[in-house]
């Protein structure tokens, strides 16, 4: 049955969110519809004759972009681009749009139908993920540089390359805050994207009074345009920058501060347009500003130490002429400084790594959560359409916040930020169930052999983190023996006393349950044994190992407060012993799991309160709720949740915070919250966890963990069965 006239102009007229023009051969608008003023902003009858040419920005050459559509139209069957257009009010917006002849006769004088759809949040979500994948490239780069340079001007030098890369400002420096001979401090110590003449002719920097903000410590100064800050231009003799200066309007200025809260420098970014530097913009250089202070402190602690070094050598010498029976003595003590040397740098290197990997970690779990949603989101609404073009892009960055989130999850394991979920856990029973795997895993040339002790103490822990951590060590076994062997996997009851404790850092004396990886492979050097626990350290050829995994196992075993150990002999074999600290109770029994939730997890009128300091997942996570029906609450930060939650006459079943929050962090406000609202079922969100540990669990009864970036049916699936888990609260 075909349509009437009247009938596909309903239709038309329907379509609120998309335009649909009918042009005659000329490209003169026949007709405008609804969703076209929506979009457009003009009327039908301002653009009936007219032309499309002012829906084009001027600097894309309009008419030859409607020459072309038309062209390829009539000799492809499609004609159209993607791209910028313009709103009668002079907005833009990012348009998904194609043009199709009318072939029919009986349509004349219509000749093209023009469809146009707007698409700007895809846009704007593509570019965000760009640009936050090319500031973490920056940022990667630039801490494996300072992890291993002791080069101080390398150091500052890669700190202020970085920092312009990630600002895309014009020019960079680093002033440091050090008096020099002729009693002038803020010492110019380093320049990016301008020549150094530029700054040489400058006065000292403290003629601006807006720089002694940045040198007092006062805090991070960032401004669309420096020129109208009232402390620009107030410090005489030059009242702001010198004649000739560099033009400077968007600045952006971060202290460097070191461990004993000094500011050693500052970290100086410039350029001429207005607004270039944005929040994220300061967030990454404050990240390198500390990174950088970390970095130049051990470079002074370096050179500290080898000017000491020489000293002691230039002592041992002058002793070896007046006493021949002092030389072992200096000996002895010069290999004593070398080991603490090595020690001390080492200690920071692995700190610096850790803070930059876990701060990496948050920002980027947030960002790959919000995104992941709203694509999730995009492509069910798209998909009551008949848009199906996207779902390949939708798909694509689906793939790629999956692998972003495997490689946070890699970082977070051994900076020992990753959360953990422990539970009650008999490690005899575990390894049997994964007997079969482990035989799979080694392959037929290795004999594998269980030795499991009677009368094993129970341990808390995280059960998959542990099973990991044993097929790891089970893998790097095999790798050891390519020629077969024996593979022991053992299991005892360990008491560490307080001598055997006190020579491990961080490590208590009491009983442990111990999981031992026995080899009979090549064994390990003293060199290789003693950065075996390093992360990115292997020895395995290029491609064949991240150096991440016994990194992992180490991070996981501090995290659950025990501690990791390898022993080995080269050409003999490797013993790998995991210590978890034993939980004696043994009447206690895991949590018990919540209940399976509904097929459907809609909303029964409940009322949930979302606790989110990142706009964009907060929104997310409220939007998918109320698609279910549910009414959602929402609140920025931990003070302002804590306060809809103290209001007794309104009914909040469900409390959806995050762990990270400013202020009142996640697990405080669930605390408060708690003790308001005893039976409050509580589901914190995590990217980065810092102070879970195995001795703070949070898999108490009402409560669940989810780490970002989660998928929202699973999320969904979670609230529906915390909600069926109890009875209404008010």
């Amino acid at each position: 049955m075909q349509l009437s006239a009247a009938a596909l102009s309903t239709v038309i007229n329907s379509a609120t969110d998309t335009a649909i023009i009918a042009l005659d051969s000329r490209g003169a608008v026949l007709s405008w519809n609804p969703g076209a003023v929506r979009l457009l902003g003009w009327t039908e009858e301002q653009m009936r004759g007219q032309t499309l040419l002012r829906i084009f920005p001027e600097e894309t050459n309009p008419q030859a972009r409607v020459t072309e559509e038309m062209t390829d139209a009539l000799s492809k069957g499609r004609g159209g681009h993607e791209g910028w257009r313009m709103r009668s009010d002079g907005s833009r917006f990012w348009a998904v749009g194609e043009l199709t002849p009318v072939t029919d006769p009986a349509a004349a004088p219509v000749a093209f139908v023009k469809v146009l759809r707007d698409r700007t949040q895809w846009k704007v979500s593509e570019d965000a993920l760009r640009e936050e994948k090319r500031t973490l490239e920056v940022l990667n780069r630039a801490g494996a540089t300072l992890a291993r340079e002791n080069d101080l001007a390398k150091v500052v030098q890669a700190v202020t390359d970085a920092g312009m890369e990630v600002t895309g400002a014009q020019f960079g420096a680093f002033f440091y805050n050090l008096v020099n001979e002729a009693g002038e401090s803020y010492t110019l110590y380093t320049l990016s994207g301008a020549p150094r003449a530029a700054f040489e002719k400058f006065p000292m920097p403290r003629n601006t009074a807006v720089f002694g903000t940045t040198f007092a410590g006062e805090g991070i100064v960032r401004s669309d345009d420096i020129t109208q800050d009232p402390r620009y231009g107030k410090s005489a003799p030059y009242h702001g920058m010198p004649n000739g200066h560099l033009a400077v309007t968007s600045y952006l200025a971060v202290p460097v501060v070191n461990r004993a809260s000094e500011v050693i420098g500052g970290l100086f970014f410039g350029h001429s347009q207005a607004a270039v530097f944005t929040e994220r913009s300061e967030r990454s250089v404050a990240l390198l500003a500390a990174e950088a202070a970390i970095a130049i402190d051990n470079a002074r602690l370096f050179e500290a130490a080898q000017r000491e070094i020489e000293e002691r050598r230039k002592a041992e010498a002058a002793l070896q002429t007046l006493n021949a029976t002092l030389e072992s003595q200096v000996a002895e003590r010069t290999e004593q400084l070398r080991l603490h040397e090595e020690a001390l740098r080492q200690a920071q290197k692995m700190e610096a790594v850790g803070q930059l990997t876990g701060g990496i970690a948050h920002d980027f779990n947030n960002l790959l959560q919000g995104i992941m949603g709203n694509l999730q989101l995009l492509r069910k609404r798209i998909g009551q359409g008949a848009v199906a073009d996207l779902d390949t892009y939708v798909m694509r960055a689906l793939a790629s916040t999956s692998r972003a989130a495997g490689l946070t999850h890699r970082l977070l394991a051994f900076s020992r930020r990753q959360p953990l979920s422990p539970k009650v856990v008999r490690a005899n029973p575990l390894v049997l169930s994964m007997q079969d795997l482990l035989r799979q895993t080694v392959g037929e040339k290795v004999e594998l052999a269980l030795q499991l002790a009677p009368g094993l103490w129970t341990t808390l822990c995280d059960e998959n983190q542990l099973e990991n951590a044993i097929l790891n060590l089970a893998i790097n076994a095999r790798d050891a023996m390519p020629d077969g062997g024996r593979l022991v996997i053992g299991t005892h009851n360990a008491e560490l006393d307080a001598a055997y404790a006190a020579a491990l850092h961080g490590v208590q004396p009491g009983p442990y349950v111990c999981i031992s990886v026995t080899d009979t492979g090549t064994g390990m050097t003293a060199e290789t044994l003693a950065h075996a626990f390093e992360p990115f350290f292997t020895t395995k050829a290029v491609g064949e190992g991240s150096g991440l995994g016994l990194s992992m196992i180490y991070g996981f075993a501090r995290q659950s407060e025990g501690h990791a150990r390898i022993f080995s002999e080269y050409g003999q074999g490797t013993t790998v012993r995991i210590y978890l600290p034993a939980h004696l109770h043994a009447g206690d029994s895991p949590a018990q799991a919540l209940p399976a939730p509904a097929a459907t997890a809609v909303s029964r009128g409940e009322v949930i309160l979302v606790v989110e300091d990142e706009t964009l997942v907060r929104e997310l996570v409220a939007e998918v709720l109320r698609d279910l029906g549910y009414e959602v609450l929402e609140a920025h930060d931990g003070l302002s949740g804590l306060d809809q939650l103290r209001a007794r006459e309104r009914r909040i079943d469900l409390l959806i915070t995050d762990v990270g929050l400013p202020g009142l962090n996640g697990r405080q406000v669930a605390e408060a919250a708690s003790a308001e609202r005893p039976d409050l079922k509580i589901l914190f969100m995590t990217g980065y966890a810092e102070t879970i540990s195995a001795s703070q669990p949070f898999a108490s009864p009402g409560m669940e963990i989810m780490t970002k970036p989660f998928e929202v049916d699973d999320m969904t699936r979670r609230v529906r069965a915390l909600l069926d888990g109890g009875a209404e609260r008010r």
